[in-house]
C-alpha cells in the first residue's frame, strides 16, 4: 500500500527529469548544428550545384539529427535557418553580392524553434520555445572570389 503511494511522486519526478534532459539534448544539438554551419561557412566553400548559403543549410540540417525537421512550426528545418553577414567595422548588415567576401561577420541563427514536452505533468503544457546562433568572421575570399550565396 505504501509502496503505491510513493511510485506517482517518485515517477512523476524520475519522468520530469528525464523531460529536462532530452530538452536540453535537443537544444544542445541544434546548437552544435549551427556552430558546424558557421565553421562551413567561414571557409567560403560550396557543395556541388548549390550555392554557399544553401550549402550552409544543409551543413546545419546534416549535423542536426533530424532536428530542424522536427522542431519547425513548417515541418521544413530550412526554413527556420538564417544565414546573415555583416561588416566587422560598423556592424551593419551587408547583402547582395560580395556580402560573403572574406572579413565580414557571418551569423547563421536557427529561430523558432518549438520542443513539445513529453510529460506536461505538473506544469503547463505549452510547448519550449527557443532559438540559437553563432558567428564568425569569414576567412580571406578566395582568389576566384567570394561564392555565389
Amino acid at each position: 500500500m505504501e509502496g503505491t503511494l510513493a511510485m506517482l511522486p517518485l515517477m512523476a519526478f524520475l519522468l520530469g527529469i528525464v523531460d529536462v534532459s532530452v530538452a536540453i539534448f535537443v537544444k544542445n544539438t541544434v546548437q552544435f548544428a549551427v556552430r558546424q554551419g558557421v565553421r562551413y561557412a567561414v571557409t567560403s566553400q560550396t557543395m556541388t550545384g548549390q550555392g554557399q548559403d544553401a550549402s550552409i543549410r544543409s551543413i546545419v540540417q546534416t549535423y542536426s539529427l533530424g532536428l530542424m525537421n522536427a522542431l519547425s512550426p513548417t515541418g521544413n528545418g530550412n526554413d527556420a535557418i538564417t544565414i546573415s553577414y555583416y561588416d566587422p567595422v560598423t556592424l551593419a548588415q551587408v547583402t547582395g553580392t560580395g556580402s560573403n567576401s572574406g572579413g565580414n561577420i557571418v551569423v547563421v541563427s536557427a529561430t523558432g524553434l518549438s520542443w513539445a514536452w513529453m510529460v506536461p505533468l505538473l506544469r503547463d503544457a505549452t510547448p519550449l520555445q527557443f532559438s540559437v546562433s553563432s558567428a564568425d568572421i569569414m576567412e580571406a575570399t578566395p582568389v576566384a572570389g567570394a561564392p555565389t550565396r
